[in-house]
């Protein structure tokens, strides 16, 4: 399983959890029935979705700040699409807290965006994560 897939997997769990709203209590469980419904057995598949989830989950409230400081004024995180929400999430703590390559997580976000999002989703997830490199001096 490549990188991207795992990526995509990442996202889905991630989605998957914003819309059930799961609590930090109940988030490995959740992680754990992920993997086994998804048959997920590459350790570093594995490895990479818990360190992402946990990650994000981790770092949330500093993430949320950021994708707020970088929307429209008058705008709020809560008119953001959960799809587009959870692809912010997994794209800033790839970026930011990850360190991967951000041309090549804001290509993959974006590719995501487009599989899952709405019409406007490449483009305002490809906003937010620019203002967010360009204020992180990458």
């Amino acid at each position: 399983m490549t990188r991207s897939e795992g990526r995509n997997l990442a996202f889905e769990l991630l989605y998957s959890l914003e819309i059930q709203k799961v609590g930090q209590e109940e988030l490995e469980e959740q992680i754990q029935l992920f993997l086994q419904e998804s048959e997920i057995t590459q350790e570093n598949v594995t490895e990479y979705i818990k360190q992402t989830i946990n990650g994000i989950t981790f770092q949330e409230e500093e993430i949320k700040k950021m994708i707020s400081q970088n929307l429209k004024e008058k705008w709020d995180i809560s008119r953001i699409s959960k799809v587009n929400l959870a692809l912010l999430k997994l794209g800033i703590y790839e970026i930011v807290y990850s360190k991967l390559p951000y041309k090549v997580v804001v290509n993959e976000v974006v590719e995501l965006a487009k599989k899952y999002g709405e019409d406007s989703s490449p483009s305002f997830v490809n906003g937010i994560l620019a203002n967010i490199i360009k204020q992180q001096g990458l």
